[in-house]
């Protein structure tokens, strides 16, 4: 049986198609329509990337999408180069990505306000304990009898002179 960039070859020729006009129908570039019918794959970054195009290329061409995805899928998995999807970063995912893979995992839109409910009701208690704390560390003076407690008085006197609206005792100068 033809591979999967043959099938596609031969079915862009059967309907006497150039790879430009594959290329303008299908929005995928020409480069990428040649490496896909010489079968090429180290060309495209994911196998996810080569099922997409293979699938639309098909489509075009009018070929038996289902089954040519099928033989792709079974080559990709022959191909050692292809058959493990590639790591985007090059790097080993350390304890720090698997930490936070689980934090994108969780629905904030839920889990935030429990946490600030939380909060709060944690905050209200110690402050609870804190005056009622404060308020048993300062008890109220016990040797202290019942009258000898005095108001302090004031060195200002509380009311002010009344004035008066006599005679001036100093005459104006400057004046008429």
């Amino acid at each position: 049986m033809p591979s999967v960039g043959d099938q596609l070859r031969e079915g862009r020729e059967r309907r006497q198609l150039s790879v430009m006009e594959v290329a303008n129908a299908t929005n995928i570039k020409s480069d990428y329509i040649r490496a896909m019918e010489e079968g090429d794959w180290r060309t495209f970054s994911a196998p996810v990337y080569i099922k997409g195009f293979v699938r639309t290329y098909a489509t075009h061409l009018k070929l038996d999408v289902r089954t040519l995805v099928e033989q792709l899928e079974a080559e990709l998995l022959a191909n050692p180069e292809t058959a493990n999807p590639p790591s985007l970063t090059g790097q080993r995912d350390g304890p720090l990505d698997w930490v936070m893979l689980q934090f994108s995992r969780v629905r904030w839109v839920i889990v935030f306000p429990v946490l600030v409910g939380i909060g709060v009701i944690v905050a209200g208690v110690y402050g609870l304990k804190a005056w009622k704390k404060q308020n048993q560390a300062t008890p109220p003076p016990t040797t202290l009898g019942p009258g000898l407690y005095q108001r302090p008085r004031p060195a200002v006197p509380t009311t002010l002179p009344v004035p008066t609206n006599g005679p001036s005792a100093t005459p104006v100068r400057g004046g008429r």
